[in-house]
């Protein structure tokens, strides 16, 4: 980092890259005043701000490696940076501010990835992304039927939704910025000359790294925000199958094992027993086994590990008020509270509940032993799907007397950091495997794997299989090495209902990912499961036994994702930074350095364009027909056929000629 003082401004480099530039006539920082207006409904946020005052910091002065920023010369700075290492630590010498607003220098034909997951746009180049974790919406395109129904309940989104946002992105020019900060902040890539950076507090610090390459850059990233383990040694054996269907899950589970559909594992998110509502089954918030829908289930799951299969359940950081853990968590204290003192109570659509507050350290001990310890890991549980970390409403008052609207974003890390205690207190480490949604920054170092969250059960463009594409690409980047989905996608409202096409299709996607899971969606019974139509079934198998014969490659990848943080599903760029045609491809990714993969993800395709990097010569799996990079070449892609190709040279390439003999 280097600060040059150029009277009257200043410039701030790292490695030659311009990251602040500041004259009184085109200052760089702005201060100011503002009263946001926040409504929460069931996850869905109404956010708005009054701005109150937005002033241009002109006059700067800058002591050592200090810059102290005004209005006006003459009058008292309002703001002081200082430099520090690589960043930029913040100081408001007036205390009326709560809003900033930095301009960091662009040019026309930058391109800039992250912001945590984004579902609709990798790129986010010429657009403004709030930063704020939330429920995606149902629907996220506003054009859309499913939106327009979906917004008269208050439950529709937009592109920029997501349950795991984070203030950090990568730029084309090498290098990456980091607001830390957990307040509400804004990135705006409209303009063609600056990125304008809006949060609504003073933030700690910015953080900058370059490098030469893109690649160093994201292990710089995820040096910074911790690595993730490498992915358990059980995953390797095929698919986790998610069943709902109490103790008929079993005999379900032996028809796909007679299938030849290669199984590490099943998921029962129903293990704790169901409520019904308007909005499909819903399951009974109270974490410990249901035996009623679950005869024997502690002797079911032990003969499960003894055929090399785990279970796996389901959690989140709420307790119905209807269920017997709530009382005990109630006479201890260990719930958010109200303006009164009482426990807050939050309606999740017919059913009201508690939410443990994290930030008593006596609460996350007790939820980590009790629930997750002695109620899911000592009662035989493997892994767990780790629920609802973006739903801390914004008017509780929380043990720590930080403003919930500070905590909301940093709720689903030390929703993480609960999952974690508890499987690293059953020395499971590397071995239990949980798996989330939400996310902001820090949650990296400890979930071990991300989903992408509530697709739609369809192919739109905003809302069904692609988006999960943008999703792994844009999160790989800020550090999280392992993503996967729900196959089949899981919201099916207004009469959207899933296709085999669809379930098929997905499965061909994820056998190139790092797991494979499926689920029966929000509700199983109106939609096709892959257990109920033959040629759906066969084809899951195929794709498992895919996914098993890589399972070698995936461990190399997993392996380097733990030395290097280098994600396994990659960016194009990411490997081929010196061609500049890879950098807004966002529905086809690498798979490790050597294999690429371009799904299907529009109904009734069976050919699609994919375009292979410059520098490397391409072989198609299905065909072993080689072609050169630097090109797109039109692929046949029937059903089971995805399009997918290796390098030439990879040192893997006899395991990859092997998938077409599956």
């Amino acid at each position: 980092m280097n600060l040059v003082e150029t009277k009257p401004g200043f410039d701030l480099t790292l490695d030659g890259r311009a990251l602040l530039s500041h004259r009184p006539e085109a200052p760089c920082i702005f201060a100011g005043k503002g009263k946001e207006r926040m409504d929460m409904y069931r996850g869905n946020f109404d956010i708005e701000d009054y701005v109150v005052e937005r002033i241009p910091l002109t006059h700067a002065e800058v002591v050592g490696d200090r810059i102290l920023l005004s209005d006006h010369p003459g009058q008292a700075p309002r703001l002081a940076l200082t430099v520090d290492g690589n960043g930029l630590r913040f100081e408001a010498l007036d205390a009326s501010i709560n809003r900033l607003w930095l301009r960091i220098p662009a040019i026309a034909d930058e391109t800039v990835w992250g912001g945590g997951e984004q579902m609709s746009y990798f790129d986010m180049r010429g657009r403004r992304f709030p930063l704020w974790t939330s429920e995606p919406g149902v629907g996220r395109d506003p054009t859309s039927e499913i939106t327009f129904q979906a917004n008269k309940a208050r439950a529709g989104g937009d592109y920029f939704n997501t349950n795991y946002p984070q203030p950090t992105y990568l730029s084309s020019q090498r290098y990456a910025l980091h607001v830390e900060t957990t307040a509400y902040s804004v990135f705006d890539f409209r303009n063609n000359d600056f990125h304008e950076i809006e949060i609504w507090a003073i933030p700690d610090q910015i953080e900058l790294f370059a490098a030469d390459s893109f690649a160093e850059i994201v292990t710089a990233l995820s040096t910074r925000f911790g690595r993730q383990p490498p992915l358990p040694e059980w995953i390797y054996n095929g698919a986790i199958i998610g069943l709902k269907d109490g103790e008929n899950s079993f005999s379900r589970l032996a028809v796909y094992r007679e299938a030849g559909v290669r199984i590490s594992g099943l998921w029962c998110e129903d293990w704790v027993g169901l409520r019904n509502t308007s909005f499909g089954a819903r399951l009974f918030w109270d974490w410990q086994a249901n035996e009623a829908r679950y005869p024997g289930l502690r002797q079911k799951i032990a003969e499960l590990n003894d055929d090399g299969i785990r279970f796996l359940g389901y959690v989140n950081p709420y307790l119905c008020v209807d269920g017997p853990l709530f009382k005990i968590a109630e006479a201890e204290g260990y719930f958010a509270t109200d303006g009164e003192g009482r426990t807050a109570l939050v309606d999740f659509g017919e059913f009201d509940c508690g939410v443990i507050d994290f930030t008593n350290p006596a609460a996350s001990e007790w939820f980590a032993e009790e629930i997750i310890g002695k109620r899911m890991l000592d009662y035989g549980l493997s892994g767990w799907m780790a629920d609802f970390g973006e739903y801390l409403p914004i008017d509780v008052h929380l043990a720590n007397s930080v403003d919930a609207k500070l905590m909301h974003n940093q709720w689903p890390t030390l929703w993480a950091e609960v999952n974690a205690k508890a499987v690293a207190g059953r020395g499971k480490s590397g071995d239990a495997l949980f798996f989330m949604r939400a996310g902001f920054t820090g949650v990296q170092k400890h979930c071990p794997l991300l989903w992408g969250g509530d697709q739609s059960v369809d192919f739109s463009r905003h809302d069904g299989l692609v988006t999960v594409i943008c999703g792994a690409l844009s999160s790989g980047l800020v550090g999280n090495a392992y993503h996967h989905s729900d196959i089949g996608g899981y919201t099916s409202l207004f009469g959207n209902v899933r296709t085999p096409e669809l379930l098929m299709r997905w499965a061909e996607m994820a056998a190139f990912t790092p797991v494979m899971r499926s689920h029966e969606g929000n509700r199983p019974r109106d939609n096709l499961q892959i257990d109920q139509e033959a040629e759906v079934l066969e084809h899951f198998a195929r794709m498992t036994r895919i996914y098993v014969h890589l399972a070698p490659y995936l461990k190399t990848l997993s392996e380097a994702a733990a030395s290097t943080g280098l994600p396994v599903q990659r960016p194009l760029f990411l490997q081929y930074q010196d061609d500049r045609a890879t950098y807004t491809i966002q529905d086809s990714y690498l798979y490790g350095a050597d294999m690429l993969v371009a799904p299907v993800w529009q109904a009734a395709q069976t050919r699609r364009e994919v375009y292979l990097p410059k520098g490397d010569n391409w072989i198609h799996v299905w065909t072993g027909r080689a072609y050169g990079g630097g090109e797109t070449v039109e692929i046949d892609a029937p059903l089971g056929h995805p399009p997918v190709f290796y390098r030439a040279e990879s040192a893997h390439a006899a395991l990859f000629k092997g998938i077409n003999t599956i």
